[in-house]
């Protein structure tokens, strides 16, 4: 009997350490996933029984999911009253295409994503790489990293702008990664373009991405010694975090917090790599982001308005763009399956307000980015011909 227990112990040890790994990560995803269907379902019976209740038959704008978005259905913003155009823009008739219209001010057919996380990138990267075979353009992106840096130092960004100055005319290049201004190193402006998103909606977004199973599976996949999560950070939903105040939802003014992990600064890929762009929601990463977006910005979309950023897109970058819209709404099906994720639960609207409170600046520029797409949007449909801007978007 002795004999027998120590083969079985020599065998139990030599199992490889990564298949053991392994396991345990497959059971720890399978009990995430057990929790959180679990918890979705507890709250759709409680969203069936709200909608019962009488006088409660309208959907607010707070209301439609990011889903209902890119299906068409969500033409408002989510935050703030509800305006007309003609509240918004009341002087329609000074907009000017050509000052409008960064696209002409670049030195070379090269288009430049410095994509921020959880703004609907993955789709409108798969939608470029589908335009490259359409339009002729070449599709380039950065590898998959173990540790993504954002904010590179300067001899990084040299490498950067190195990099993408090497592709040939016209070609595409798209990275997570800070405003980078190629003129500081002596070499041609790229075409700059980027997407936001309600600043309160992508850090929800991005706190139930990085806790996903699949993210880890992947990752694991691409980098097998990286260690496995905390099961019980993994399950901590993100209205408990915000109501205990842990470190990971806080949300304090000037505070720093280097490194990807501070997916809080939607305006941090706009502001730059300088040290001042890294204190959280302040007014002078907001400047810096706002004078960024004005001077070197072709188009920064809005994943809320997805038509109107598409029809932008379409007129302001034609060589790129060209057919984006067509080409979307045709496979829609296919782009909503983009790194959707189904295991994040809703957020009640007064956590979400509670979070509002603390981004402000983040905000006003979301709304910022927001209106200056409006007003190219309305300056397209106040010009009596498109050749302006078709022109110089082939003229550079």
């Amino acid at each position: 009997m002795m004999v027998k227990d120590n083969v079985w112990r020599q065998r139990r040890i030599a199992v490889p350490k990564r298949t053991s790994e392994l396991v345990a990560l497959i059971a720890l995803s399978s009990t995430l996933f057990l929790f959180l269907h679990t918890r979705d379902l507890h709250s759709r019976l409680r969203e069936m029984e709200v909608k019962l209740q009488p006088g409660d038959s309208e959907i607010s704008a707070n209301q439609i999911s990011i889903e209902d978005v890119q299906s068409g259905l969500g033409a408002q913003p989510l935050m703030g009253p509800k305006r007309t155009s003609t509240e918004s823009y009341e002087h329609l008739d000074c907009l000017d295409l050509n000052e409008l219209n960064n696209t002409k001010r670049a030195d070379k057919h090269v288009l430049f994503f410095n994509r921020v996380p959880k703004v609907g990138s993955q789709t409108f990267m798969q939608l470029l790489r589908r335009l490259s075979m359409r339009n002729g353009f070449a599709f380039n992106r950065d590898q998959v990293q173990r540790v993504e840096t954002i904010r590179l130092a300067p001899y990084e960004q040299r490498q950067l702008v190195r990099l993408v100055n090497s592709y040939s005319e016209p070609s595409v290049y798209v990275k997570h990664v800070c405003f980078t201004n190629f003129s500081e190193f002596n070499l041609p402006q790229p075409i700059y373009m980027n997407v936001v998103r309600d600043p309160v909606e992508r850090v929800i977004s991005w706190y139930y991405y990085v806790r996903a199973p699949w993210y880890y599976v992947e990752r694991k996949q691409i980098f097998p010694d990286l260690p496995l999560p905390d099961p019980e950070w993994l399950k901590k939903d993100f209205e408990s975090c915000v109501l205990n105040g842990d470190r990971e939802c806080r949300y304090i003014e000037g505070e720093y917090h280097e490194g990807i992990g501070d997916h809080r600064r939607q305006t941090l890929f706009f502001c730059g790599h300088s040290e001042k762009c890294t204190p959280f929601n302040t007014v002078g990463a907001l400047e810096r982001a706002k004078l960024s977006v004005e001077k070197h910005y072709s188009v920064v979309g809005v994943l809320e308005d997805v038509n109107t950023t598409l029809t932008v897109l379409e007129n302001y970058i034609p060589q790129f763009f060209e057919g984006a819209k067509e080409l979307y709404w045709d496979e829609m099906n296919s782009f909503k399956r983009i790194n959707r994720n189904s295991f994040k639960p809703p957020v009640s609207e007064e956590v979400k307000e509670m979070v509002r409170r603390n981004f402000t600046r983040e905000i006003e520029f979301y709304q910022f980015c927001r209106q200056r797409l409006h007003r190219q949007f309305h300056a397209l449909k106040l010009s009596p011909a498109l050749s302006t801007i078709q022109d110089s978007g082939n003229s550079l």
